[in-house]
């Protein structure tokens, strides 16, 4: 018999937006793995902390925030290594993940290591786009309305066709992506609509109108 890895979802930032589900998996996890960026503190621990065990074992993978891919692919083999080692004694595993795991997230990279020679388990949970959209008290969408969900990263006239059709938007990514997004909403006059929202339900969140944004680069939690 082999463990069972479970991506869990924790949401945004504010650990009572976690799930009941996910709050019962990670209070009961005998192993709990998580991202830890650039070596410094996990976000996803940060936000599972006050319901883990003490007792739990952690896998700690340490994950290079580069632009190239190779640094990241070797460190998705090596945790994929130790989270495995684990399921091949029998030992279920929470993968930490915030947000969740299936909407641009660092879990999906994991899943197609491990998938297929484990049982997995995926628990979704609240996302930023939505956790935005209620700290802006303003509705994604409506009726027939069409909402994309646009990363920063695309090139420069890719975002720009993708904003001129569609009723709502929601760019992700944009961090030190900023001032090409900024130039390209003024283009199409939109920036007067367009707000900013850093660290979604965290306790220090802070929600501006883009006209009020001087610097050309954003927090990596960011999106507009």
């Amino acid at each position: 018999m082999t463990g069972t890895l479970y991506g869990v979802g924790l949401g945004p930032g504010d650990p009572e937006l976690m799930t009941v589900k996910a709050w019962r998996l990670v209070s009961t996890a005998k192993v709990i793995a998580y991202l830890a960026a650039n070596d410094s503190e996990s976000t996803a621990r940060a936000i599972a902390a006050p319901f883990m065990p003490e007792d739990a074992t952690e896998i700690a993978i340490p994950m290079p925030m580069r632009v190239e891919r190779e640094p990241a692919q070797a460190a998705y083999d090596a945790g994929a290594k130790q989270i495995a080692a684990h399921l091949s004694r029998g030992e279920d595993v929470v993968m930490l993940c915030e947000g969740d795991p299936f909407f641009y997230g660092s879990f999906m990279y994991l899943f197609a290591r491990l998938a297929e020679s484990y049982p997995c388990t995926i628990v979704p949970g609240v996302t930023s786009m939505t956790a935005s959209a209620a700290a802006l008290r303003r509705p994604l969408s409506a009726r027939n309305e069409v909402v994309k969900v646009l990363p920063a990263t695309l090139p420069e006239d890719r975002l720009r066709e993708e904003l001129m059709t569609t009723e709502s938007a929601v760019l992700i990514k944009v961090g030190r992506h900023l001032a090409k997004v900024r130039n390209i909403l003024g283009l199409l006059d939109l920036s007067s609509r367009a707000h900013v929202i850093v660290k979604a339900t965290h306790e220090d969140q802070v929600v501006t109108p883009l006209l009020d944004i001087t610097e050309d680069h954003l927090p990596y939690f960011s999106s507009i």
